[in-house]
C-alpha cells in the first residue's frame, strides 16, 4: 500500500471513486489510518461509521501521502472538498505535535510507544518534510496563510527536538534511536523485538533531512557530522545478506554469510551500552548474531542492510562540499 500511495503521489493517477476513498477514511480527528486500500470496492455507510475513531496515524507514510494526493489533485482540477480536507489534515498534523517539538506514531489519544517522538518509519520526517513545503513553497499558496505560519513555527520546534533527541555519547553527536520518549526525549522502546538503541536504519533518515536544511546552523552540522562518524565507525564489513533458498516456511532463510567483497552493512539496532549489533525476538531477549533469533523474525523484519551506503557514498559528500566552503 506504501508503494502505490507513493506512485499516486509521483503520477497522479487516481480515479474519482479512489478519491472518494481517500476522502471517506479521512477521520474527523483529520488524519487517516495507515495500509487501506483505495482501490477497493467502497462500503460508504462503513466508512461514516469508522469517522469517529481514534486510529489516525503517521505509520507507514499514512496521513502526510494522504495530504499530498489531495493537495495535487487540487492544484490540478480545484474541487472545495479536497481544499477543506487538506486544511483538516494539516491542522491535524499541528495538533499532534508534542510541546517538545516531536511527533507521535498515533493521535489523539495514543497508548503505550505509540505515544513516543517516532522516527520509526520515517514518520516524524514525512510530516516535518511536509509542513516545510506547506509553510516555503509555491505549491501549497492555496493554504490559509495563517496556518502557512503556524507550520513554518511547527519545523523549527521539529527540527530542534530532532537535535535534542540525537544521542551523545561522551558529550559527542551520533545517532538517534528508532523512537524516543515523549516527556525526557531518551531512547525508548517500541514493540518487544525493537529496544532502546542506536538505530542504524532510522538515522539515515534523519541525517537526510538536516542535510536538506538551507543555510545549516552549526548545530546542524555538527549533528550531521557526527552521525556520519558514527556510521563510518559502526559498518559492518566483509560480509554480506543473502536469502539462502531451501525447505523453509517461506522457501528461503535470511544468513549472513563472508564475503571480501561486500559493500558494507548495518545492523538495524545498536545496544546502547557497547554501540554493537543486536537481533531480537519476540521474547525481547537480545542477541547477537541474526541467526540465534527466530526464524519468524529473523524473515519477517529488516535487520541488517546497507541503509547507510548512498548517504556515505554520494549524500553527504555532495553536502559537504557547499556547506563547507
Amino acid at each position: 500500500m506504501k508503494v502505490l500511495l507513493m506512485l499516486i503521489i509521483l503520477v497522479g493517477s487516481l480515479s474519482g471513486q479512489n478519491l472518494e476513498s481517500i476522502l471517506l477514511h479521512q477521520r474527523d480527528s483529520g488524519g487517516w489510518p495507515k495500509n487501506k486500500d483505495y482501490e477497493a470496492k467502497i462500503d460508504r455507510e462503513k466508512l461514516r461509521q469508522e469517522k469517529g475513531l481514534n486510529d489516525s496515524t503517521f505509520d507507514n507514510g499514512a496521513t502526510t501521502s494522504e495530504m499530498r494526493i489531495l493537495a495535487k489533485e487540487f492544484r490540478k482540477n480545484g474541487g472545495k472538498k479536497y481544499h477543506e480536507a487538506f486544511h483538516k489534515g494539516l491542522k491535524f498534523c499541528l495538533d499532534a505535535q508534542n510541546e517538545n517539538g516531536g511527533w507521535p506514531q498515533y493521535f489523539p489519544k495514543a497508548k503505550g510507544y505509540r505515544t513516543h517522538v517516532t522516527f520509526n518509519d520515517n514518520a516524524m520526517v514525512k510530516v516535518i518534510e511536509l509542513l516545510r513545503e506547506v509553510a516555503s513553497k509555491d505549491d501549497f499558496s492555496f493554504v490559509e496563510e495563517g496556518l502557512r505560519k503556524r507550520a513554518g513555527e511547527s519545523v523549527k520546534k521539529g527540527v530542534a527536538c530532532i537535535l535534542k533527541c540525537q544521542i551523545r555519547v561522551n558529550g559527542k553527536p551520533t545517532v538517534w534511536c528508532a523512537q524516543h520518549d515523549e516527556e525526557t526525549l531518551k531512547p525508548a522502546k517500541a514493540r518487544s523485538y525493537e529496544l532502546p538503541s542506536f538505530s542504524g536504519n532510522e538515522s539515515v533518515g534523519l541525517v537526510r533531512f538536516l542535510m536538506s536544511i538551507k543555510e545549516p546552523s552549526e548545530e546542524v552540522k555538527a549533528s550531521v557530522e557526527g552521525a556520519v562518524q558514527w556510521f563510518r565507525d559502526h559498518q559492518i564489513t566483509g560480509y554480506r545478506l543473502e536469502k539462502k533458498k531451501g525447505d523453509f516456511p517461506k522457501g528461503y532463510d535470511r544468513v549472513v554469510v563472508k564475503d571480501a567483497n561486500a559493500d558494507p552493512l548495518w545492523a538495524r539496532f545498536y545496544d546502547l551500552e557497547e554501540g554493537l549489533p543486536i537481533y531480537c525476538s519476540r521474547d525481547g531477549v537480545p542477541k547477537r548474531k541474526l541467526e540465534e533469533i527466530s526464524y519468524e523474525r529473523r524473515n519477517g523484519y529488516s535487520w541488517v542492510g546497507t541503509y547507510a551506503a548512498r548517504l556515505l557514498k554520494t549524500d553527504y559528500p555532495k553536502w559537504k562540499k557547499p556547506v563547507r566552503k
